[in-house]
């Protein structure tokens, strides 16, 4: 687990977060709420641990290398990340998900961000996770935070008999993620966190926008825009 020391800084930038009493919240999560990409090592772990097929394997990768050529959009790669799942059992996913964050990710949680995120929750503010990453990881993931199943916005994908599809229910990415707000919260955000240009769209309908770790191009349009901009503390 990430160590529980919150250096003054850190406090400071959680008062800062308090004081203005937002009633709704929304986090992005990889790179936000912890370092590095959680939906993107599932992956990577999945293959090492052979729970998805060799076949699959070789599809997915030669996708994912037309992704990082800028050949797949960002929200169609995310989604077929989620769907190369179809057929599985869900739960058999959901444990290996929570065994994959517990064990590589859990300890890359930012301190000062689980203050966070369990602060407001204790004043009364309602906190949604949004994320493109699927939602077994996020769910893993929002254990350590206390946001419950049904305040995740993840990419998420129809479940029958238990067995996952491939009929997308929602990929919350760029455009998506002040979508998936409105269509499910139906609030306007007071707060809002995120650290890629993924997240700028759902920053921008917030009245408090936060770029936490951003992306060089995120830090850009932050300093532009006038929103705030922290970096938290790496894990030690």
């Amino acid at each position: 687990m990430p160590s529980s020391v919150i250096t003054d800084r850190a406090q400071n930038f959680i008062e800062s977060v308090v004081r203005i009493e937002p009633k709704v919240a929304v986090f992005d999560c990889d790179g936000t709420l912890w370092s590095g990409d959680a939906g993107e090592s599932f992956f990577s772990w999945e293959i090492e641990e052979k729970i998805i097929s060799e076949e699959i394997v070789g599809a997915v990768r030669a996708r994912y290398a037309d992704y990082k050529a800028g050949k797949v959009a960002e929200e169609v790669m995310c989604g077929e990340m989620v769907t190369l799942h179809s057929g599985m059992i869900e739960s058999d996913i959901q444990r290996a998900a929570t065994r994959f964050f517990d064990l590589l990710f859990a300890e890359q949680i930012f301190p000062e961000m689980q203050k966070l995120v369990r602060q407001l929750r204790s004043n009364g503010c309602d906190v949604w996770a949004v994320s493109s990453t699927n939602e077994w990881v996020i769910r893993a993931g929002m254990r350590h935070f206390g946001i419950p199943r049904d305040h995740i916005l993840a990419a998420a994908v129809e479940i029958e008999k238990m067995k996952i599809t491939d009929r997308l229910v929602r990929v919350p990415s760029g455009d998506g993620k002040p979508d998936a707000i409105r269509q499910v919260v139906k609030k306007t955000p007071d707060a809002a966190f995120g650290n890629s240009r993924w997240d700028t769209e759902m920053l921008a309908i917030s009245h408090h926008a936060f770029a936490v770790n951003p992306n060089p191009d995120l830090a850009e349009t932050a300093r532009q825009r006038g929103w705030t901009v922290y970096f938290p503390e790496l894990p030690k």
